[in-house]
């Protein structure tokens, strides 16, 4: 024992800021939430405990249901967007035989992740402005569509959302499958290729079952922020489709910030996370992920 401290001694005094940040800016305002979710939390003054009040009122009000249905249907479309869509760019970049090529694509499509949801969503709310945005402008010239109010119809703005998580985020999901499409060890094409696969079967074949792994891992990954997106709701949403958008993180954010009903929006942020580790065991046994 003595002598696997002096080996790996300063291992783990370096891992004592990891543990220390997981504990106070992880854990500890976790526990802090489950407390304050079974108190009348009050700004000033006594905080009794009252049970299972806070999580009754959250269960029978109608609009948490409805933020929940909203998150299923914005989260559910960029989760399969956002899965689907890198993987056919990452699948087709492979395809290029140009190296300078494929490394300008990978950047520019990097970019949108870098940016916050603040400059993506006020340059998106400008581009689909209905008078001057220059979505509006090419379907007018082209196509001859009077102006579509994308933020302004519940329906269109739910695509929007969706649409708009999917191109900010498609970069870094699309990097992490062309990482799992290069470690396929070349020898496999080569075989396949001998057998008289044509490329199409190759990937069929050979590409998509070698990355199982790697995409059961963003399927996760993607799973896991279901039910926690909030800030292109928060930069896109409008009094006229907030009915039809608003999500369990913005009722959340309503009940603690707007209407300062703490121990309410604790509990509704405790049943996000149950949720949320039942939608991810679910997915996990789904696609077997314990078997990579």
């Amino acid at each position: 024992m003595l002598k696997t401290w002096r080996k790996y001694g300063a291992l783990y005094l370096m891992m004592i800021p990891v543990i220390c940040y997981f504990l106070v800016y992880g854990y500890y305002p976790l526990a802090r939430g489950l407390q304050i979710s079974f108190q009348d939390y009050r700004l000033i003054g006594n905080r009794p405990y009252i049970g299972f009040d806070n999580y009754g009122t959250v269960w029978h009000d109608p609009n948490f249901w409805k933020s929940l249905t909203n998150t299923l249907v914005i989260g559910g479309g960029s989760l399969v967007c956002g899965f689907l869509a890198p993987l056919i760019i990452a699948l087709s970049l492979n395809e290029v035989l140009k190296s300078w090529f494929k490394k300008t694509a990978q950047m520019l499509l990097y970019v949108p992740h870098l940016l916050s949801w603040v400059v993506v969503g006020g340059m998106w709310i400008y581009l689909l402005s209905p008078d001057t945005g220059l979505v509006n402008l090419l379907l007018q010239r082209t196509l001859d569509i009077p102006p579509v109010h994308f933020l302004a119809e519940s329906g269109w703005a739910r695509v929007v959302m969706i649409l708009v998580a999917t191109w900010k985020d498609m970069g870094y999901n699309c990097i992490l499958f062309l990482a799992g499409i290069v470690a396929i060890n070349p020898s496999l094409y080569e075989a396949a290729r001998l057998d008289g696969a044509t490329r199409w079967q190759q990937v069929r074949y050979v590409t998509l079952p070698q990355i199982q792994s790697t995409m059961k891992v963003v399927l996760l990954l993607n799973t896991l922020g279901l039910l926690r997106i909030f800030d292109q709701v928060f930069i896109l949403r409008n009094n006229s489709t907030a009915p039809d958008v608003d999500v369990l993180m913005y009722y959340t954010y309503q009940k603690g910030i707007l209407d300062f009903h703490v121990g309410v929006a604790a509990a509704a942020s405790v049943l996000v996370l149950i949720f949320t580790l039942l939608l991810t065991l679910i997915v996990r046994k789904l696609t077997r992920f314990d078997e990579v």
